[in-house]
Parts: C-alpha cells; sequence; structure tokens
C-alpha cells in the first residue's frame, strides 16, 4: 500500500474528477489524504475523507474574457491562493508523508512543497488551457505566466537554476481529455490522456427525479461554477430559445444548474438548482442535449455518454475546448456574447435532432471512454510510488 496526497483548489469542477481518482486509489488498497479548503472539499468528499485543510480563503477569478480573463484567473487566485496555502501544505507534506502527491495545475504550491521535500509528484489537468502552450504564439504571455511561478519557487526558498514549471510534472502529466478535444499536435510521452473520470459521485441531495416528465426530450444548460456573474443574461436568452423548440410535450424539458432566483421567466415544468447531478442525469439517460460553456469536464461527460453539446464558451480554456468540439462534428459551438433566442433554438434543435451529431457524439465518446479514465489514471500514479517495478524518479 501506498499513501497517496491529492492537493486540489477550491473549485468544484477540480474536485470532483480528482475524486474518482482518489476512490479509485482507495479500492485498490492505497491510502488517500486530500489538501485543500476542508469547507469545500467535505461536502464534495464525503465525511469519511481525510482532508488536512489549508483555510478557506476562498478566492475567484473576476470574469472578463481573453487575456483579461487570463489575467484575472492568475492575479486573483492561482497566485494568491498559492501564497495562502504555501506554508499550510508544506506541513500537509511533512505530515502525511506521502509517497506520491497529485498536484491541479492551479494549485502550483502543492508541486513546490512535493519537490522541495523529495516526493515524487504528477500534476493533473482537469482543463485543456495548459495542455499544447495555447499562447505560445504570444510569448511575453507565456513570458509572464513563468515568472509569476518563478515568484513562487524563489518564495520557497529554492534555487532559481532548479527551477522546475510546477504546472507539468517532468515524469506524469495527467489530461482528462482525449486526442478528439486536445487537436492533432503530439504531446510528450510523459503526458497520459485518460479521458473524463466517470466514477460515482456523492450524491446531490434534494434532486427532484420525480419531476422528469417521461417521454419528454430533455436539455441540460449548466454555465460552471465560475459564471455566475456573467451567465444571467445568457441564461435569459436559453430560457427564451427553449422556448422556441416546441410546444406543449413537444418543447423540450429542462434542467437547469443555477439557482432558480436567479432565473427569471423559468418555465413551471423546468428544474433548476444550484447543484445537479450531471453525471448521474446522463448515466439514466435523462439527457438529449447539454447546453454549456465549453468546459472539458461537462464536454467530456456529456459525450462519454452520447450526448450532442452547444457550447457557448466564455474564458480561458473554453474557447479552444469548443473549437475542438465543433471541429470533431459532435457539437456546436456558439457566441457566448452574441446569440440571440432564436440562433440558440437552431443549434438545440440541431443538437436534439440532427442523427449526424448524435453519431459523432457516440463516436467521439467512445473514444474518449476507451481511454481508461480513472482506471488508466491510477495505473499511472501507482508505477511513481517508490518500490513500484516501473517507478521513475521525479526529482
Amino acid at each position: 500500500m501506498s499513501r497517496f496526497l491529492i492537493v486540489v483548489p477550491p473549485l468544484a469542477g477540480h474536485v470532483l474528477p480528482a475524486a474518482g481518482i482518489g476512490r479509485e486509489l482507495a479500492a485498490r488498497g492505497h491510502r488517500v489524504a486530500w489538501a485543500g479548503s476542508e469547507a469545500v472539499l467535505r461536502p464534495l468528499l464525503g465525511p469519511e475523507a481525510e482532508v488536512l485543510g489549508t483555510g478557506s480563503r476562498l478566492l475567484r477569478p473576476q470574469g472578463g474574457h481573453g487575456l483579461a480573463a487570463l489575467r484575472s484567473l492568475w492575479e486573483k487566485f492561482i497566485v494568491p491562493y498559492a501564497r495562502f496555502t504555501e506554508k499550510a501544505l508544506d506541513r500537509a507534506v511533512l505530515e502525511f508523508r506521502p509517497d506520491v502527491v497529485l498536484v491541479d495545475q492551479h494549485t502550483p504550491a502543492g508541486a513546490i512543497a512535493a519537490h522541495r521535500h523529495g516526493i515524487a509528484w504528477a500534476s493533473l489537468a482537469p482543463g485543456a488551457m495548459e495542455l499544447g502552450r495555447p499562447f505560445r504564439a504570444l510569448p511575453q504571455v507565456e513570458r509572464w505566466m513563468l515568472d509569476h511561478l518563478g515568484g513562487l519557487w524563489q518564495r520557497a526558498g529554492l534555487p532559481a537554476a532548479g527551477f522546475t514549471d510546477p504546472r507539468f510534472s517532468p515524469a506524469l502529466v495527467l489530461a482528462l481529455t482525449g486526442p478528439a478535444l486536445t487537436g492533432p499536435d503530439p504531446f510528450p510521452e510523459h503526458f497520459a490522456l485518460v479521458g473524463p473520470v466517470l466514477t460515482d459521485r456523492p450524491a446531490v441531495p434534494g434532486f427532484p427525479w420525480d419531476r422528469l416528465e417521461p417521454g419528454r426530450r430533455r436539455i441540460l444548460l449548466t454555465m460552471g461554477t465560475l459564471a455566475d456573474g456573467v451567465s444571467a443574461d445568457f441564461h435569459r436568452r436559453a430560457l427564451r430559445a427553449v422556448e422556441l423548440c416546441g410546444t406543449g410535450p413537444d418543447r423540450p424539458q429542462l434542467v437547469v444548474a443555477a439557482a432558480p432566483e436567479l432565473l427569471p421567466g423559468l418555465p413551471p415544468d423546468a428544474v433548476a438548482l444550484e447543484r445537479v447531478p450531471i453525471l448521474e442525469l446522463l448515466r439514466r439517460g435523462q439527457v438529449d442535449a447539454v447546453l454549456c460553456h465549453g468546459g472539458m469536464n461537462t464536454v467530456g461527460e456529456s459525450l462519454s455518454h452520447g450526448v450532442p453539446v452547444v457550447a457557448a464558451p466564455i474564458r480561458h480554456d473554453q474557447p479552444f475546448v469548443a473549437a475542438q468540439l465543433a471541429a470533431s462534428g459532435a457539437g456546436l459551438r456558439v457566441p457566448f456574447p452574441r446569440v440571440g433566442p432564436p440562433g440558440l433554438a437552431v443549434a438545440l434543435r440541431r443538437a436534439l435532432e440532427d442523427p449526424g451529431l448524435r453519431a459523432a457524439a457516440v463516436r467521439v465518446g467512445g473514444s474518449l471512454r476507451a481511454n481508461g479514465g480513472a482506471g488508466a489514471a491510477v495505473d499511472r500514479l501507482e508505477a511513481l510510488a517508490p518500490g513500484s517495478a516501473a517507478g521513475i524518479p521525479l526529482v
């Protein structure tokens, strides 16, 4: 048995797929602990999880588009959160004494702590933003990000001459995607594209399964956990678009991952909650089309269940994922700030009715599933543990 420490940011979209990897590790007899905000982790991981708390200063990027959004992500979340958690993560590594640390790319302080103590570490890429150098055409932007990371490195007392980019373990980068959604560029051998993690998740209490009407087509609308401040107008357009998709029982029923008080004009037959069991809805075959922000998790999970996606990307890696989705033929891309209800209704009707889109979703989803998910991720992580026949030194 080995000891694995998983370091994640306080964001549900990052915690939930990592939780599937943690459960697979535990099922194989390993001891698993988590480092992060207990206030966020505990509800998502359950009461039995071993959580080494880093405090609950919850920082959130402030929106925007393009490079403004990237700057907000780094200056208002990644860097201050790393500074806030650096001492707690260093202490967690010393106290738990892990054999391997799995570090989300948005928590570089975890990789720095593992490196500082000579412990094997792997990177977890739940999105596509850091894969394939998306800003290679803007070397000044890449330099700016590396300068931030170099500052964190030196702040931890590590020599600048030995700098290692804490987003990318030199031994293993686990990416929760597949070639169909990353483009044609090859990755180094130590990049493992394992596809979405589809293992069971904690139940969402109070979800009204009995309100899902049998025989109705159903659209799932989710714009991610960080879009609250910018998605209100899009939600209004989406509600109107669904009304244009049919009348009476021919109109699709809507399930929305948002608080109902934020959705004026919500149809009486719609189901809206702040937390929705997306994976379970897909698994039960209760979703016919997904309208989302183009986040890697939502797109991958939807396609893995053969459900076409309409993506309205907002920021970060979402435009890249949405472009790859459209290129694969398994979904459609619409402009988040400009698409009106009629255009959105056209896209949703295609997602519901076009057999070509559905066939492509099944095909791409099959290729994503074939990458192995949590099982493949754990195979690679086990190989890093000291004493493994395939063990690889990381530092």
